[in-house]
């Protein structure tokens, strides 16, 4: 018997499977019907108990946690479990998969990650979509009622602190395409980085080099042809280190690409301001529409008042975030590249230059579809350009 307990003091009732512990977190959902392997390993997750509004979730297990080449997970995007427990509607203990080396429940019970099967996941989303994401507890064989709103003691909201400093690395790591041939290299602040995100600029010939989230790039002493912003877990605010060396990276002219996480710090770096979402964007089917600059207003450029009109293309997207950029807080000379076409909220920012631009999705998917990863493509044109430049 295990209880999810939220802050409100509204109880869950289920089973236990993985591992039978009791976890804290804040508790959000996503909607993706597949990539619970991907999901769970992602350090944008880090600190949260995770709802999967998919009903079956394990019934194609878990693969193996090997390496690749460079050193890194080849089938996960971390080398380690970040949510703090899941949630499921059903847990399949039966799995069938030529990949898989686990099931769900084995692989959670190794990594110490507790879940719940048997929940009501529809009420439960709906609630957290009504009222917001909310702290809350997983507790085994807990009394009922439970002795207090937070299930016996105060929860501790991980967003208070920095997350980005548990999941970045600690020293820098150099990593080259195979062939030891590259195009171009990049440094790239790792606040949380998603594996599959190396991999997309490792196949396309570009050298990464790695570095944690404080790194100082004023003293790098590698030549680099542009500046990479991960993905990564937390409120953005956190990372003054980070900002900081962004607002100096623009400053200089660097070409500079951002992902989920470092679509927020670009913006903060330039003075814009970002909020927390009422329950976030998490899941493989976010609609997000492109906007340009309406060319009839190109002589205004610079002076911070184009017009912007929607393009005809319209992606799906694979998202996990709980902030956002604050559109109005943005300053001349730039502008919302993307929008939500469900809520309006920005998914992308740019500079009139086209310089420096940031998706607030993951065009790098695992999981979800794969409209978005034309974007690595267009960084690493930017960057051979600035080279003949």
């Amino acid at each position: 018997m295990a209880t999810l307990i939220l802050a409100d003091g509204t109880e869950f009732h289920g089973q236990s499977f993985g591992a039978q512990t009791d976890s804290d977190g804040e508790v959000v959902f996503n909607t993706g019907m597949v990539g619970y392997p991907e999901s769970m390993t992602d350090p944008s997750y880090r600190g949260q108990i995770l709802v999967f509004t998919y009903p079956l979730i394990g019934n194609y297990g878990v693969p193996s946690e090997e390496k690749n080449q460079w050193g890194f997970s080849k089938n996960f995007e971390s080398e380690a479990v970040h949510v703090r427990g899941i949630v499921v509607a059903q847990v399949s203990e039966d799995h069938s998969h030529f990949a898989a080396v686990s099931s769900l429940s084995r692989w959670m019970e190794h990594h110490g990650i507790p879940g719940i099967t048997g929940i009501d996941t529809r009420a439960l989303t709906k609630k957290l979509r009504e009222t917001g994401v909310m702290l809350g507890r997983i507790m085994q064989n807990a009394p009922t009622p439970s002795p207090s709103p937070a299930g016996g003691g105060e929860i501790p909201d991980p967003n208070k602190t920095n997350l980005v400093a548990e999941v970045s690395c600690t020293e820098p790591i150099i990593y080259e395409p195979e062939g030891g041939i590259w195009e171009a290299t990049i440094v790239a602040f790792d606040c949380g980085m998603k594996r599959n995100i190396l991999r997309s600029f490792l196949r396309r010939g570009i050298r990464v080099h790695r570095v944690p989230w404080n790194y100082d790039l004023q003293k790098s002493q590698m030549p680099y042809d542009g500046v990479f912003l991960s993905n990564g877990p937390g409120d953005p605010k956190a990372c003054v280190s980070t900002i900081a060396q962004i607002r100096w990276s623009i400053q200089q002219g660097i070409p500079t690409f951002g992902i989920c996480l470092g679509n927020q710090l670009m913006a903060l770096a330039v003075g814009g301001d970002t909020y927390k979402l009422k329950y976030g964007h998490r899941g493989a089917n976010q609609p997000c529409r492109e906007l340009k600059i309406d060319p009839t207003s190109l002589k205004l450029r610079g002076a911070g008042n184009e017009k912007l009109k929607i393009t005809d293309r319209c992606i799906i997207t694979s998202q996990n975030h709980g902030f956002a950029v604050d559109e109005k807080s943005l300053p001349k000379g730039w502008h919302v590249w993307f929008s939500n076409a469900n809520d309006g909220s920005v998914e992308g920012i740019t500079h009139a230059s086209g310089k420096f631009r940031a998706v607030q999705f993951h065009p790098e998917a695992t999981p979800g579809p794969e409209d978005a990863n034309y974007l690595f493509d267009e960084f690493v044109a930017l960057m051979r350009k600035g080279k003949k430049n």
